[in-house]
């Protein structure tokens, strides 16, 4: 057996744990063996009728969620198919009263808390308030055993990596982490670190569902 098969396995286990945990903190909670166990379950969830929406994530290209959805004729809100600046933002907003957001979330710790650093601030506004359902898919790798863990990793890993992708893929960024890797717990303007949330509680109670995945899905 390969090492990755002991890993799918601790995880699976982990998993069971991480579950049952969400759900003492009101979330709806679902395990998955692989993506397409978890495009299965959103579609379940979501009607063509309701509107569509999400943040940015890696996770969700990689699962290839929301191609799926504009492909076959979903009602989304694409804040990639605006034309200009202003539309974009249009988009954004209108995405924050969707009847469904979804996204991934930046570190999850064993005992059901979400940990999420957002630079525009509207994935997390999201998470919190205005749609009526968020559906949150993260990889098993985004588990850590408490929440200064999760943390710990966003600030010292999610950050600098998802830093590094903005600039390859985007607009350049100043940061220090652009050029060290490592958090400085900067001010820069740039910084893509404005907002830290930790959700402890869902609230109102079953209003975001975790779907966990094993595998490792995004940074």
């Amino acid at each position: 057996m390969s090492e990755n098969v002991y890993l799918k396995e601790r995880n699976k286990k982990l998993s069971e744990n991480v579950i049952k945990s969400l759900k003492k903190r009101h979330f709806n909670a679902i395990y998955c063996e692989n993506a397409a166990e978890a495009l299965q379950e959103i579609t379940k969830l979501i009607t063509k009728e309701e509107t569509v929406s999400w943040g940015g994530s890696v996770t969700l290209e990689q699962t290839g969620i929301t191609k799926y959805l504009i492909e076959n004729g979903y009602n989304v809100i694409d804040r990639d198919s605006a034309k200009t600046p202003e539309e974009k933002a249009q988009l954004l907003r209108k995405g924050l009263v969707c009847d469904t957001f979804l996204m991934s979330t930046n570190a999850l710790s064993e005992d059901g808390q979400l940990v999420n650093i957002d630079g525009t601030g509207n994935r997390v506004a999201a998470l919190c308030y205005g749609p009526k359902r968020v559906i949150v898919v993260a990889g098993m790798n985004k588990v850590t055993k408490t929440v200064q863990d999760a943390l710990a990793r966003v600030r010292n890993l999610a950050a600098p990596v998802n830093m590094q992708r903005i600039n390859a893929t985007m607009s350049h960024r100043e940061t220090p982490c652009s050029y060290t890797g490592s958090c400085a717990d900067c001010l820069s303007e740039d910084s893509i670190c404005a907002q830290i949330v930790t959700t402890r509680i869902c609230k109102p109670a079953g209003k975001i569902t975790v779907i966990l995945v094993n595998e490792e899905l995004g940074y």
